[in-house]
Order: structure tokens, then C-alpha cells, then sequence
């Protein structure tokens, strides 16, 4: 396989991105950061900080459809060279200086191609040969230009992209029913609590909880060897970046669907949608001990956020204690509005939990596509016979995760 210098490909050169001090942020052009970028696999209209880019800056630091984002410098390695693409927005948006911006020149490569490369297995290998770890880790714009990637012919870059793109459309879709499924769920609880025998009970009565525990550094690490470690900043991801080998008397495991919630400020109950995971310190994982199930459980502790405002503690983080926890109390339906509850919410949490289990699939198998279509020992053909396979006979409707 032939094989290129990446700055060979571009449009322009590499270009590190905007930095204004906390006192000129909040007004004019949302500013995708690091947040967004290891929240989002492709960055369209999320909710970003904004900057006052004017005058020649907003020539210069406007995102394009087709842009491809890496993070420049990471606290942790795994996070160094991140790579996400910026898909079609409703309007103009920067980056800040700690990512790099690509812009690949379309008439000599496909940016979902690169996208799908660098965010694969072969790609992260090849991104870890120029990352240097000090107090952080980053990666040089000068040494990702000079990074050589593959470089088939354009024709075959597009069908590449286009088969994987297909899986990312379902698991799309796969999104979508979750989104759905979740605000079913709200209302559902919404009206179980409007029944007779609604009743307030001291959070502890209501739910079992159960707090992580802290987990040695020195046995974390970045590749999947030991078990996956559920933090705080993995609740908006669902993907576990450290792994730990530390062995407990008792496994703090979480299994996909139970209700977890971190020990923030935001409080934010979710599903754990991810692979079973240890739980890490200050991440709760609960379960409902009035019935109902996840469902109830995690809508029963969205009650408590107003009151978690007057509870928090800390100086650089704002974060609760479990002696915080004891003075708070959830309302929950009666028995029979439970049992009726429970009923309908059941067969929506499956859904929820099965769709996200099929999108884990669904990314492995992009990733084991990849290194086969690149090396043309796989047809993008049979490839594509596989996807159908793989998707099921019904395609599912609505836009493409990266591209056209």
C-alpha cells in the first residue's frame, strides 16, 4: 500500500486554534474544545463555549464541513491525537489552541476516509509513534504533518468511507431510538408520580447505593488488559480510556443499563450503556428498592439536583460527599402506579440497553473492516455485503453520522 506524508494531503497547513482568557469568553462564535471533542464523535451543533473571533481571526479560524480536529495535548496519552470530524453546522464555529485543525484537500483524499483511519486501531499505533508524554502528552502539528498514512486511490477512499458510514448510520439511528426511549421514560415517571400514593422517602430508603472505591495509579493503564474503569468523565461517553488490573475482595461491577450517577456538582443520573465496568470513586451506582427497576431508579434520583446545589464541597472541582447524600429525599410513586410503571418502562429500558450493546458491535466491526479494505484483502463489495449483513435487511432512515 502506497503510503504519503498526511501534511502532503491537505489544503493548508496545519493550524493550532484560538486562545482567549476566561474574561473575554461567552459572547460570539461557538468554540469547539476539548470537551466537545471527547464527547462527540463528529462536531455539527453541540453547545460550545463561544469566543469573540473578529476581524482577520474569522478569516483565518472558521471550521468547513470535511474538517478533521486533533487534540494537541492531553493529561492522559490515550487522549493525545484524538481525532474528530466536523460535520455540516447551522453556522460559523472555531476551535481552541489546544486542538489542530486539518483541512484535506477533497480533490486528492476523503476526509471521512482519514477520519475513519486515524480513529481506528492502525491508526492510534500510528499516531502513538509521535506522541510525547512529559507532564502531559501531545502530539507537534510539524511531526502529524509528516506522519505517513496510507494512500490508496481516491475512487477506493470513498467506498471505504461509504461502507463504513453505513454502519455509522445505524448506530445513528440506534441513538435516535435511545434519545426517544429516554423522553418516554421522563414522562412515564412524570405521570406515575401524579397517581394516588405518591410519597416522599430519605434517599437511602428509596435506593441501594453503592460508592467506588479509589483505584492505585499504578494500575491503570490504556490498553484493554484487566478490567474497565467507570469515572465521572465516562458517563458522557459510555467508553471507558483506563483499564486497572487492582483486584478487590468484592467486584464493584457494573452491568449495561444499571443506574450510575456521579459524585458532582451535576449529579446527573444515567444508564450505564458501556461494557460492564468497576466503578472508581466518586461514581455511585444504584438500584431502586421499591421496584420498577433502572427505570425508576434513574428518574427517581433526577429529583434530588435543585437541592444537590446547596450541598456541594470542594475548591477545584465542586463535588458531593456520600454524608451530603443522607440528607436528601426522592419521591416515588405508590405500588400500584409503580407496578403500572414498571410495566411499559421494562420493555423501553431493553430497547435502550440493546440498542447501545448493538452500536458497540456495530464499531467493532467498522474497525476490523478497516485494516482489510485498506489492505485490499477484503473488496469493498463483499464489504458492503457484510454491512447489510450486519445492519439487518431494514435501512434504517435519517442522516449519516460523518458525511454524505
Amino acid at each position: 500500500m502506497r503510503e504519503v506524508p498526511f501534511g502532503d494531503l491537505l489544503s493548508e497547513p496545519l493550524r493550532n486554534g484560538v486562545s482567549y482568557p476566561t474574561r473575554l469568553r461567552g459572547t460570539g462564535v461557538p468554540m469547539v474544545n476539548m470537551g466537545e471533542a471527547f464527547a462527540y464523535d463528529v462536531i455539527t451543533d453541540q453547545e460550545c463555549e463561544r469566543a469573540p473571533l473578529t476581524g482577520k481571526k474569522r478569516e483565518r479560524f472558521l471550521l468547513q464541513e470535511g474538517d478533521l480536529l486533533f487534540v494537541r495535548q492531553s493529561l492522559k496519552y490515550e487522549g493525545a491525537g484524538h481525532c474528530v470530524y466536523v460535520g455540516p453546522g447551522s453556522g460559523p464555529r472555531t476551535w481552541e489552541s489546544h486542538l489542530i485543525r486539518a483541512r484535506i484537500k477533497e480533490s486528492l483524499a476523503d476526509p471521512r476516509f482519514y477520519y475513519y483511519y486515524f480513529r481506528s486501531p492502525a491508526g492510534r499505533r500510528n499516531l502513538g509513534t509521535i506522541i510525547h508524554q512529559v507532564a502531559a502528552a501531545g502530539i507537534r502539528g510539524s511531526e502529524l504533518g509528516g506522519l505517513r498514512v496510507p494512500f490508496p486511490p481516491l475512487p477506493q477512499q470513498r467506498a471505504i468511507a461509504a461502507v463504513l458510514t453505513a454502519l455509522d448510520d445505524k448506530a445513528e439511528a440506534n441513538a435516535r431510538i435511545t434519545d426517544s426511549a429516554d423522553e418516554i421514560l421522563r414522562l412515564l415517571y412524570r405521570r406515575a408520580l401524579s397517581e394516588p400514593g405518591a410519597h416522599e422517602l430519605p434517599l437511602f430508603d428509596a435506593l441501594d447505593i453503592t460508592f467506588g472505591v479509589p483505584f492505585a495509579s499504578s494500575c491503570f493503564n490504556s490498553e484493554e488488559v484487566g478490567r474497565p474503569l467507570l469515572r465521572i468523565r465516562d458517563l458522557k461517553t459510555f467508553r471507558p480510556r483506563i483499564w486497572t488490573t487492582q483486584r478487590l475482595d468484592k467486584e464493584l461491577l457494573v452491568a449495561p443499563g444499571e443506574t450510575v450517577a456521579g459524585m458532582d456538582a451535576q449529579f446527573r443520573p444515567v444508564f450505564w450503556l458501556g461494557e460492564p465496568a468497576l466503578l472508581n470513586q466518586r461514581v455511585l451506582h444504584a438500584r431502586s428498592l421499591v421496584g420498577g427497576g433502572p427505570a425508576l431508579c434513574r428518574e427517581a434520583l433526577r429529583g434530588p439536583l435543585a437541592e444537590v446545589e446547596h450541598y456541594k464541597t470542594g475548591t477545584t472541582v465542586a463535588h458531593l460527599n456520600k454524608r451530603d447524600l443522607t440528607a436528601l429525599t426522592v419521591r416515588v410513586p405508590g405500588p400500584d402506579a409503580v407496578a403500572s410503571f414498571a410495566a411499559v418502562a421494562q420493555p423501553l429500558h431493553k430497547r435502550i440497553v440493546d440498542a447501545a450493546a448493538e452500536s458497540r458491535s456495530l464499531a467493532a466491526f467498522r474497525d476490523t473492516l478497516l485494516p482489510e479494505l485498506i489492505s485490499g484483502r477484503l473488496r469493498v463489495r463483499d464489504a458492503q455485503r457484510s454491512v447489510d449483513a450486519e445492519r439487518g435487511a431494514k435501512r434504517p432512515a435519517g442522516r449519516t453520522v460523518v458525511g454524505a
